[in-house]
């Protein structure tokens, strides 16, 4: 009665992945064998070299003490052979694979600030690691991760000096994104630039901190573009409460405007009362909706004579704007989903917000602005070109488009 059957497994509170410790035995010999080499060739210039007796002058003289390198596959140990010089001349020999100090593969740092944009705060990333690598991955903390988001100033700023003028820039997306800090006495006011080119790509041209969406803000983004070489855009499109307009018509006063269709059924909506709005929505989206100008300008009156009587502050909100709210019409029509609207920078910031609402009690105003370039960067890689990019190359050479249609003969462009 006093024997038992029971046996005592040793470890099994451990993860066993034999999988990855083959990959991790396997990196360990492959890594020692590489730096081995490169002794091997660091050696042969000094094979000519012989003491008063003859002897090799340069010889092996062990190892350093063994390093752990923290790799995707968690750590990897490596043995650095160190040299001596037997002429009193020093000979030291570095590993170009394994810098002296180094303790992370270049990989496994570019992961840390992916990681910490993605949301895993700094205060969590150790733990984080140690579940992706194992729980012999060290040297994450906080302060690695902080001179880590250093880099991103240094991108931000070669990205702010991009040439431009290797590219026609045909349309123009500008906005602007407000996002607060703590201890701050401004939000953030971030003016956005996005542009497509002839071929179609959409790309951020500028990502600036503004004092608001003031003229002159918007004047300063606009004249470093120029400078940077964009040339006149046919098309810009925003939101009509910016001081953008004022300086577009100073800069680049040839570009035609286009107002946001999303912000201005907003601004209507706002003025009216809540009973009256569905059927207000539904008559300013037969507006944009309609197949041609002329079936717009027809819904445009409708509306006017319909609201202006008892609700004359949305009517005028409407007006002001009318010519502005439907230059698309004089665009391809392949074009008009996405020059009718600011969608483009919306749709891309409204997941940028998330991290950036989270992040900003920890963050200063030029960390924040870094922090949305590196996220804005990031959803660009995502893009597809713009649809119906055939067409840009007419728009460049001044087509003037009928109803969105490319006209076919002198007789149709003249009428």
């Amino acid at each position: 009665m006093d024997e038992s059957n029971i046996v005592e497994f040793a470890g099994r509170d451990a993860i066993s992945d034999p999988l990855t410790e083959l990959l991790r035995k396997g990196a360990r010999e492959l890594l020692q064998s590489a730096v081995e080499a490169e002794l091997e060739t660091f050696m042969a210039q000094f094979q000519d070299r012989k003491t008063a007796d003859g002897h090799a002058a340069v010889v092996r003289n062990g190892h350093h003490p063994e390093r752990a390198v923290q790799t995707g596959i968690g750590p990897v140990t490596v043995k650095v052979p160190k040299v001596r010089s037997k002429t009193g001349n020093p000979v030291t020999f570095h590993s170009a694979l394994v810098p002296p100090y180094v303790r992370k593969a270049k990989s496994l740092e570019a992961a840390l600030p992916w990681l910490y944009l993605k949301g895993i705060s700094t205060g969590e990333m150790d733990g984080a690691l140690k579940a992706l690598l194992g729980p012999d991955a060290t040297g994450f903390s906080a302060n690695t991760v902080a001179r880590l988001k250093t880099k991103w100033a240094a991108e931000y700023g070669d990205w702010c000096k991009t040439d431009l003028s290797r590219d026609d820039w045909v349309y123009l997306w500008v906005d602007g994104i407000y996002s607060g800090l703590r201890a701050a006495e401004d939000r953030l006011c971030a003016l956005v630039v996005i542009g497509v080119n002839a071929r179609g790509e959409k790309h951020f041209l500028a990502i600036e901190d503004g004092v608001r969406e003031s003229t002159q803000s918007w004047r300063e983004v606009l004249l470093a573009l120029k400078a940077r070489g964009l040339k006149t855009p046919k098309l810009a499109i925003g939101d009509g409460a910016m001081g953008f307009w004022a300086a577009l018509e100073e800069i680049f006063p040839a570009t035609r405007q286009q107002r946001c269709w999303v912000h201005k059924t907003a601004n209507v909506l706002n003025c009216l009362p809540k009973r009256s709005q569905p059927k207000a929505k539904k008559m300013l989206h037969d507006i944009w909706q309609a197949e041609t100008k002329k079936d717009a300008e027809a819904a445009f009156d409708l509306f006017i004579e319909t609201y202006e009587p008892k609700y004359p502050k949305a009517a005028n909100c409407l007006i002001k704007d009318r010519e502005e709210l439907l230059t698309f019409y004089d665009f391809p029509a392949q074009h008009w989903q996405s020059i009718r609207t600011t969608n483009p920078i919306e749709s891309t910031f409204a997941t940028i917000r998330h991290r950036t609402k989270r992040a900003k009690g920890c963050l200063t105003r030029h960390g924040m602005l870094h922090m949305m370039f590196k996220l804005a960067k990031c959803a660009e890689t995502s893009w597809r070109r713009l649809r119906g990019f055939a067409h840009l190359a007419d728009v460049i050479e001044g087509v003037d488009f009928i109803n969105g249609v490319k006209p076919s003969t002198p007789d149709q462009a003249a009428a």
